[in-house]
């Protein structure tokens, strides 16, 4: 059998949840069955999260990713030592901040590299990483510039609906400023690829409007989906894309819920969020589409208000991980 993928396990911010939902997924032997993880973070709060949830695993440091050796009740850590012994649980901190900027930096040099096939974010904080200097809306954005990638979709994934958004860490004027025939064409480009990379031969994918009731011809709104959206449609099915709308995004979630669409494009954030949300937030999926590698992460923030518990559910981040092993490539070591 081909070896499974080596995946770089990012710590996200380590005043959150995030040490935790890393040690709770990789206590899970399943998960070693789909990959080999390897966290990138601080051994010594990774040790203090499996203190938290009473995880039996052995958490060891290594150099390099070639020092890594895998297997259920592992955790290896490409350990940067960047947090004080006294990082308090559940505060912001620019510390904490500087230190996950470094995590998905190291992530990204390893990936590019060809050391690791994937990475898998646990969440950053952006007021945090404002703080430390580094002023990214998100992961995203971080991830595209790390890698220079001049353009990206972030796509959320739930096991009833896969949505991907043509906009997303900015105003809801600036949204609809920026929406125009050309980017919703590559937004639509590069979901119907995942899509396809996933599995599925011919998605079929419900694009949705801007105004209430997809404008209802021309009654709601300036007449933004005859402008901005209808001339990607119509280039996009001459292209063999099987791309339908504009759908009132009202509806639109509903009927992809049912099975009618492999993938719904949003126009905006809270479009395409909002219901990810309601359907399936603990077993949701970032998936940034578009990088010169696959990324994944947890569909929820750092959850300052139980971090320290142990009572973070795990669920996204095994979920996230069964997927950046389910995308990427073979490793030949």
């Amino acid at each position: 059998m081909s070896p499974s993928p080596v995946i770089a396990v990012t710590m996200g911010d380590g005043a959150g949840v995030g040490p935790e939902v890393v040690v709770g997924a990789l206590a899970d032997a399943a998960v070693h069955e789909l990959c080999r993880p390897l966290v990138v973070g601080d051994a010594r709060r990774l040790r203090e999260a499996a203190r938290l949830r009473g995880a039996a695993v052995d958490v060891v440091a290594v150099g390099s990713a070639a020092e890594a050796r895998f297997g259920p009740g592992r955790i290896d850590v490409l350990d940067l030592g960047l947090l004080p012994e006294d990082l308090p649980w559940g505060e912001l901190s620019a510390v904490a901040g500087e230190a996950a900027y470094q995590y998905v930096r190291v992530a990204a040099e390893l990936a590019v590299a060809g050391e690791v096939q994937a990475i898998c974010t646990a969440p950053l904080n952006k007021e945090a990483l404002h703080a430390a200097g580094h002023l990214f809306p998100g992961h995203t954005e971080l991830l595209a510039a790390l890698t220079g990638t001049e353009e990206v979709s972030m796509m959320l994934s739930t096991p009833k609906i896969k949505v991907i958004h043509v906009t997303t860490h900015i105003g809801l004027i600036d949204a609809i400023a920026r929406i125009e025939p050309g980017l919703v064409a590559r937004t639509v480009r590069r979901g119907y690829e995942a899509i396809r990379a996933s599995g599925v031969d011919a998605p079929v994918v419900g694009v949705c409007g801007i105004n209430p009731h997809a404008g209802e011809n021309g009654l709601f709104g300036a007449g933004e989906e005859e402008e901005k959206i209808v001339p990607a449609l119509e280039q996009l099915r001459a292209e063999g894309i099987d791309a339908r709308g504009p759908l009132p995004a009202d509806t639109a979630f509903f009927l992809a819920g049912r099975g009618d669409y492999d993938l719904i494009v949003a126009m905006y954030h809270d479009q395409g969020h909002a219901p990810v949300k309601v359907l399936g937030i603990e077993a949701g999926v970032n998936i940034t589409v578009g990088l010169p590698v696959i990324r994944t992460s947890v569909d929820h923030g750092t959850a300052f208000d139980i971090a320290g518990t142990g009572a973070a559910d795990v669920g996204s981040m095994i979920e996230a991980l069964r997927q950046a092993a389910d995308l990427a490539p073979v490793s030949v070591s």
